[in-house]
């Protein structure tokens, strides 16, 4: 989840000159609650209908049993990201040089399985060095 991705790591991504922040198509207010409630210290910035989840291929429709669950357990997905489409992006990681460049790219459809942030580490040095340069 979000709250995971961002206490510890976040100093050491800063000490490397990099940025941290998460894209999700939930509505602003969902993701202010978000970081309010996860005491997250960087931004959530907000992908309306996954359209930048849909450009790296990360978007993808939930089948209908899982449409159905979702209603069954009362998780209104459309009214949370204020978009009908029962879609989600799948999770994913990405380091992006300052000229554009990915760094680094780690993506999983299985939302339970998500890489350590530390594994970012070594391209976000690699990037400052070259940086320094």
């Amino acid at each position: 989840m979000i709250g995971e991705v961002g206490r510890s790591p976040r100093h050491a991504f800063q000490s490397l000159g990099a940025n941290l922040l998460a894209i999700s198509p939930q509505t602003a207010p969902n993701s202010r609650k978000s970081v309010r409630q996860n005491a997250l210290g960087f931004p959530i910035l907000s992908d309306p209908h996954n359209d930048v989840a849909a450009a790296f291929g990360l978007r993808f429709a939930l089948p209908d049993y899982l449409v159905e669950l979702y209603k069954g357990l009362k998780n209104d997905l459309p009214a949370f990201n204020g978009d009908p489409s029962w879609t989600l992006p799948m999770p994913a990681r990405f380091v992006i040089g300052q000229d554009g460049t990915i760094l680094y790219a780690e993506v999983n459809p299985d939302y339970t399985r998500r890489p350590e942030p530390e594994d970012m580490l070594p391209a976000l040095r690699g990037a400052s060095r070259t940086a320094a340069a």
